[in-house]
């Protein structure tokens, strides 16, 4: 079992609330938005603050604090092309079991660039999977800036690169997303097939962009927000492919409360993980890496039907 290195997701976790945090200040200067119209459901008008307001889901950064080399694993730079023309960085990394089982197409979180986020996933590499973790757009060294639609974009485009891959790898491919990672791949999977995928997983993503406005920033949060590509509404769409939900009952960023309502959204075949004390980055590492063997367990037996 691969042991992980210092991870931020404290820090990450921090910076997601502090944005939303901000998303509720913002809207105090009536000089920036207009006063709030009362209306509550997703058919208000959209408020020229939206935009603006959607961005403060991402906080990305720059930096490279680790590579797949870190860890002792060899890889390969990727370059992506999204649907517009827009420039992406990804690494493939190779598995330590030849043939590979499958490759996992990862979607990290909101804060920081993907070398931050190398600990949800190198313990696959090690389990017998590929991985192809990438940056979305204005993160890491991938081009452009970060919106919506545009990450929505950019993981159709990582998993329809996985999917291509020439002949002599195992074809199969697995959708892997943590937190706003997870919410993003069920809304780009919703939009059409994908060749080669077999399995979707989400880790500790939230079912709503305006429900987490409101749950960390209240009312004037959520009116600065749309609910645009919410997964709540998508989900449904990716039946038949199998569907696994996993989400820690203690996390304190994105609610257990989200999650469930993922599932409960999803069509079959779909699979909960209900994690006691789990919080937004460790669900899969407690009690020794339970949850990490359930998953392969899963994988295992959704790849071979």
């Amino acid at each position: 079992m691969v042991d992980n290195p210092p991870m931020k997701t404290r820090k990450t976790s921090a910076l997601f609330v502090a944005g939303c945090m901000f998303c509720a200040m913002a809207v105090a200067d009536d000089t920036l938005y207009p006063p709030i119209n009362g209306q509550e459901d997703d058919k208000a008008p959209t408020l020229p603050g939206r935009p603006m307001g959607n961005k403060l889901f991402y906080l990305p950064t720059h930096d490279e604090p680790a590579t797949p080399a870190t860890w002792g694993y060899r890889y390969r730079q990727v370059e992506l092309t999204s649907k517009d023309g827009t420039r992406l960085h990804g690494w493939w990394i190779d598995s330590k079991n030849k043939p590979a089982s499958g490759t996992v197409v990862f979607s990290h979180g909101n804060a920081g660039s993907m070398g931050h986020h190398l600990g949800f996933v190198m313990w696959l590499a090690q389990a017998g999977y590929d991985v192809l973790i990438y940056d979305y757009r204005g993160y890491g060294r991938s081009h452009g800036s970060t919106t919506r639609k545009g990450i929505v974009e950019d993981a159709r485009a990582a998993l329809e690169y996985a999917g291509n891959q020439p002949a002599g790898r195992d074809p199969r491919i697995i959708s892997y997303g943590h937190s706003l990672g997870g919410a993003k791949s069920v809304s780009a999977i919703a939009q059409g097939k994908t060749n080669n995928l077999r399995a979707v997983i989400t880790d500790a993503s939230f079912a709503s962009y305006r429900e987490m406005a409101l749950i960390i920033g209240g009312r004037l949060a959520a009116d600065l927000v749309s609910d645009e590509l919410s997964p709540v509404h998508e989900v449904a769409k990716i039946s038949p492919l199998p569907l696994l939900i996993i989400h820690g009952k203690k996390d304190p960023v994105v609610p257990f409360s989200q999650g469930l309502k993922l599932y409960r959204a999803a069509a079959k075949p779909k699979t909960m993980f209900r994690v006691d004390g789990g919080l937004h980055g460790d669900s899969l590492l407690r009690n020794q890496g339970e949850h990490r063997k359930k998953m392969l367990k899963w994988l295992e037996e959704t790849l071979k039907d």
